[in-house]
């Protein structure tokens, strides 16, 4: 029975709440429900492990690489967690445990540097780079543990202390990190804690962390914000998106068709930066739809834990009943499917890979973030009208262009109103280039040395060599 960390240290709980394995639709395991006063534990154990924490650089990067190194030897067994409680494949599951380890190993490598602004005989003024203090944590249940280590990573490197809580859907494999960690880091730089949505909401309005890092919902990630604001705590939010794949009137479907599916469908939908909704020039678009739905009748979908499964079930009864809700009222309003359109006929939630067609613009299919295995694919007349279409939305995270004239579809990308903009892929990640969206889809990004500069302020340390001058300029 897995346990909280707080203080580097097992921290038991007398509740517990169920948690569900989507497979089967019935209890996996339980998890620990941590109190206000355990919470309060955890956040006086961050405060009281910061100043050593901060102060040692070599010491932190040493224990980060040792830290991935000990992911790595677990990932099979969070593979194993992940598909019980999230309905992960194992490859997958697998996956998030080296983006753990990848994450880890970047962040302990990346140089730093103090930067110099002015340095003559009458001053010598730097311009340094401090940890923020204690960091509040949230991540979410679609990626439970890669996406904390977007956070984990460069929070710890920057020399910050954290407390973190998982989705209450997904908190097994996160307490596990936790109890990893306790071997490897001090006491209290990393406090793991699970509960439901009023542990969130007890944290982002505690008054010991200075910043706030949050995947999720906008309606959350407005909460959180407006809690923020009245202590000016510092925020990343990272709140979904509804990306759009263009593609040109010159693409090879044939040769992109498989990769743009996947783009799609990869982790069965749920993923924020995933393509939502696919514009298709009219003379095409048939030979679009068919070509995606061959894939889709290829597919493998089944118990995670099987090798032969491609992919699993939906994470979470609330977000199956969505995409059920989402297609059923997308053929309600004339759409087709061309495949899929309906749940798998056995327990758990199983839902078929699906392509609509006779969609558009204005059903909630198209213009809400569906996050599951139900694709719109929308034809378009002039690809201008396609831009704008792309962008008449409240999301801004990611989007593409697809076409074999790579410098038009870049002409096209740059138009995008995203944080991220592809051509001939989407949703391409990496520890070295920020992540982050426009508009609703976020504050500011993840990753790189942009997402270790989130987790830091700014101090300016000014040396008078002159002759001292109150006020000087």
């Amino acid at each position: 029975m897995l346990s909280m960390t707080i203080d580097g240290r097992d921290a038991p709980t007398q509740s517990r709440f169920d948690v569900i394995n989507p497979a089967t639709g019935t209890v996996y395991e339980t998890a620990p429900d941590c109190t206000c006063e355990q919470l309060d534990a955890a956040m006086a154990a961050a405060a009281r492990a910061l100043p050593a924490w901060r102060a040692d650089e070599e010491f932190r990067r040493a224990k980060l690489r040792e830290f991935s190194a000990a992911m790595m030897d677990h990932t099979p067994e969070i593979a194993e967690i992940l598909a019980r409680e999230n309905g992960k494949t194992m490859d997958i599951g697998g996956m998030e445990g080296m983006i753990a380890a990848t994450w880890l190993d970047y962040y302990s490598e990346l140089e730093t540097s103090t930067e110099v602004v002015r340095d003559d005989e009458d001053a010598h003024v730097e311009v340094v780079r401090n940890p923020l203090g204690v960091v509040a944590a949230i991540a979410a249940w679609n990626m439970p543990v890669g996406l904390a280590f977007f956070k984990i990573a460069p929070a710890l490197r920057a020399g910050n202390t954290m407390v973190l809580k998982p989705s209450p859907y997904t908190p097994l494999s996160t307490l596990r990190i936790g109890e990893i960690a306790r071997a490897i880091l001090p006491p209290g730089v990393l406090n793991v804690v699970s509960g439901g949505d009023d542990l969130g909401a007890w944290m982002t309005s505690h008054p010991v962390p200075r910043k706030i890092s949050f995947t999720g919902s906008v309606q959350t990630g407005k909460a959180i914000a407006a809690s923020a604001a009245s202590d000016l705590k510092r925020c990343t939010l990272e709140l979904g998106g509804n990306d759009a794949a263009i593609l040109l009137d010159d693409v090879d479907i044939p040769t992109i068709a498989e990769g743009l599916f996947w783009t799609a469908f990869f982790n069965n939908g749920q993923g924020c930066a995933l393509v939502k909704r696919v514009y298709a020039p009219r003379s095409i678009h048939a030979d679009v739809v068919e070509a995606l739905a061959e894939v889709a009748r290829s597919v493998t979908v089944g118990d995670p834990l099987d090798e032969a499964s491609q992919l699993g079930p939906l994470s979470t009864r609330p977000q199956f009943d969505r995409v059920c809700e989402l297609v059923t009222d997308a053929v309600a309003h004339g759409a087709t499917a061309a495949t899929g359109g309906k749940p798998l006929d056995h327990p758990g939630f199983f839902f078929e890979p699906t392509i609509l067609t006779g969609i558009a613009d204005g059903v909630r299919l198209v213009d809400e973030e569906q996050f599951g295995p139900a694709l719109p694919v929308i034809p378009y007349d002039d690809v201008d009208d396609a831009v704008v279409a792309a962008n008449a939305t409240s999301y801004g995270l990611g989007g593409s262009v697809w076409s074999e004239d790579i410098e038009r579809a870049t002409r096209i990308a740059r138009t995008l109103d995203v944080g991220s903009s592809w051509v001939n892929t989407h949703c391409a990640l990496g520890t070295n280039m920020p992540f982050g969206g426009h508009k609703w889809s976020g504050m500011g990004v993840e990753n790189g040395p942009w997402g270790l500069d989130g987790f830091t302020e700014i101090q300016v340390v000014y040396t008078n060599r002159g002759v001292p001058a109150p006020g000087a300029l």
